[in-house]
């Protein structure tokens, strides 16, 4: 039986650009991947599902995060469109987790997607967001940065070092989980800020299989962010796994 699920819905926006993607290589290595599409157009959308895939072979080809991350990066980033102040081309928030045999858990991201491991009663998160609210937090009663400006993501062309001296943080970064048996809920921010902005305890949200645990947290989240004095509700997608040793 398959031991992860997904689960999305389009919130308010006129298209949902979130997509995931999930791949297993002869090696045993699997990688699992969100990205959430900036913007909401037919090409953003199109071009975050194919990134998705291509994430995802790529990672679980290497049985590393990191290393699948950092090729498909740099592939996108060479594209000559991308180059110089006008450079365009679609981008997404990225976040992308491997398990490979006799190996801890790998994660690397860019953007603000995120992914936690979940344990009994409690969930550590293992990202950590690249967007203005990092650079800027919270503090003496102001909100901080615009959390909805990331900072870093897939389809951009700036480098670590270039990324750390304008914002504090490499464009790519890294974590490594060990646990033996563990859910891994990766989420994009239409689907964890309202959760977070509510105060609701993360693992409540995701009791059940991983089907029906992914439903309820994405259903749960447009609805809390539709129940705000000023609603509005992002596209909201979570991929759900039930991580135990090979």
């Amino acid at each position: 039986m398959r031991n992860y699920a997904t689960a999305q819905l389009i919130g308010d926006r006129t298209h949902q650009c979130d997509a995931t993607a999930v791949s297993t290589a002869p090696s045993g290595a699997r990688a699992y991947v969100l990205l959430d599409g900036i913007g909401s157009s037919d090409e953003v959308r199109d071009w975050t599902r194919q990134a998705a895939r291509r994430l995802a072979r790529a990672a679980a080809r290497r049985g590393d995060a990191e290393a699948g991350l950092r090729a498909v990066y740099s592939r996108y980033a060479s594209e000559p469109d991308r180059q110089g102040p006008w450079g365009i081309g679609a981008k997404a928030a990225a976040v992308v987790a491997v398990t490979a045999p006799g190996q801890p858990l790998t994660v690397a991201w860019c953007g603000d997607a995120r992914a936690y491991a979940v344990r009994g009663s409690t969930a550590r998160r293992l990202t950590n967001d690249h967007n203005l609210r990092r650079i800027f937090p919270p503090r003496d009663g102001s909100p901080g940065g615009n959390r909805n400006i990331v900072t870093s993501c897939l389809g951009a062309v700036e480098t670590d070092e270039e990324t750390i001296n304008e914002c504090g943080h490499p464009a790519i970064e890294t974590a490594v989980y060990r646990a033996d048996t563990f859910r891994l809920v990766l989420a994009s921010d239409g689907a964890y800020e309202p959760h977070e902005d509510a105060g609701h305890h993360l693992p409540d949200q995701l009791i059940g299989m991983p089907g029906e645990a992914a439903r309820h947290f994405v259903d749960t989240a447009v609805a809390t962010a539709r129940a705000v004095a000023n609603p509005y509700a992002d596209n909201a997608t979570v991929l759900i796994a039930d991580i135990r040793p090979k």
